[in-house]
């Protein structure tokens, strides 16, 4: 007899699970809660084309499938608990909402800095919400903008500000180069060049060590001792798991959800985890859980954990197998693009130009064992048509050994 499926978190992998367990035949009722008040919606083009004002913000959100027509939405809802022994969601009013099988597809929030100083003028990117606050931010005449972390999020903002004609831009982080963690020092030496030739300036190698300012941020004041001056300031140091609600269930929340190869939590059949909440070993490569915050995921993950939850509360046995997707993603900062498939952070040390030049436009091979893990390629429409070449063949290789 049909049950009743909950997913928490209404952001893209709460859509494809719900979406993916009517495909799987599971007709049971869905209701899918989220603490944000708007349906889901795309989140890369926040720091890019929504907040460059090339797009709108009611153009993000996603269309769902005919067949979750029926699914029931419970937004601008959060979930404070959860028994999962008991199979019962607690909400923020304090209403229990019973379930069969559960999703959890909560996602992660910025990480904030624990510095000393006004809040006012401090920005992040992850909801509309703060897009909107950035964006009437960086429009201000002379806005001098200081963004603290040069990973994805940071390049590319920093890269949208400088477009919408803020008066400084200067990135900080303590590391030697931008995005070097995921791409490595050559493609990191190649990033910064890109970045500075347009306007970006950069303060590598130190952190953010306060804020100055009465009411709202003048300044920010760097561990190496300097000051530069902000009206804006973009925080893109990291991000935290939601599972805050989930503690006290025996799970492995250390690093998100920890699962097993079937997306399944903790061991137990009737919860799956969806979307960059999800730590889970990847057959194809070294079997070491990791959580992946790529736009690709949510889909990837929905699919696979769908069909496990699905066919255990319908009982038909029917196993999907361990999951092994080839990661992808992309980033769009000033006239270029970052295009990667496969996994480039596995072979950082061996690291070998397959075509063109650092200097203009370049695609690389990572390595791992001697073996291909993954390309990047940096520039426009032909570098990274170039890496979208090698996907086939990442796909087709065996199992990179531990």
């Amino acid at each position: 007899m049909p049950g009743s499926i909950v997913v928490v978190g209404a952001s893209l992998g709460g859509l494809r699970a719900a979406e993916r367990l009517r495909a799987a035949g599971w007709t049971g009722s869905i209701t899918v809660v989220g603490d944000e008040p708007y349906m889901p919606y795309n989140r890369p083009p926040l720091s890019k084309e929504a907040l460059a004002g090339k797009a709108t913000f009611e153009s993000l959100a996603f269309t769902p499938k005919a067949g979750v027509a029926d699914v029931r939405w419970r937004l601008g809802t959060r979930v404070t608990a959860a028994r999962l022994a008991d199979r019962f969601i607690v909400l923020d009013g304090g209403e229990e909402m019973a379930f069969d099988g559960l999703v959890v597809a909560t996602g992660m929030r910025p990480r904030r800095l624990r510095c000393a100083g006004p809040a006012t003028g401090r920005h992040t990117v992850r909801t509309i919400a703060d897009a909107r606050g950035l964006r009437d931010a960086l429009t201000r005449p002379g806005a001098r903008v200081v963004v603290a972390g040069a990973g994805f999020i940071g390049c590319e903002v920093a890269a949208t500000a400088i477009g919408l004609g803020a008066a400084e831009v200067t990135v900080v982080d303590p590391l030697p180069l931008p995005m070097v963690g995921p791409l490595g020092e050559l493609l990191g030496h190649a990033l910064l060049q890109r970045h500075q030739e347009r306007g970006v300036r950069f303060a590598l190698g130190t952190g953010v060590a306060g804020f100055e300012g009465t009411d709202r941020v003048t300044g920010v004041a760097l561990n190496d001792g300097r000051v530069l001056p902000a009206d804006v300031v973009v925080e893109s140091v990291g991000s935290v798991a939601n599972t805050e609600w989930l503690e006290g269930n025996g799970l492995d929340l250390a690093d998100g959800v920890l699962t097993d190869a079937r997306l399944r939590a903790g061991g137990l059949p009737h919860v799956i985890a969806v979307g960059d909440v999800a730590r889970f070993p990847n057959a194809r490569y070294d079997g070491v859980p990791r959580r992946v915050e790529h736009w690709s995921i949510p889909t990837d993950t929905a699919k696979h954990a769908a069909k496990a939850l699905a066919a255990h509360l319908m009982g038909t046995g029917a196993d999907p197998g361990p999951f092994a997707p080839l990661p992808a993603f992309w980033s769009d900062q000033h006239d270029f693009r970052l295009q990667s498939f496969g996994a480039p952070f596995l072979g950082k040390d061996d690291v070998r130009v397959l075509d063109g030049d650092p200097e203009g436009d370049v695609l690389v091979g990572h390595h791992h064992g001697g073996r291909l893990a993954g390309v990047v390629a940096l520039g426009g429409p032909e570098a990274t048509a170039a890496a979208a070449r090698y996907r086939a063949q990442l796909l087709e290789q065996p199992a990179l050994a531990p």
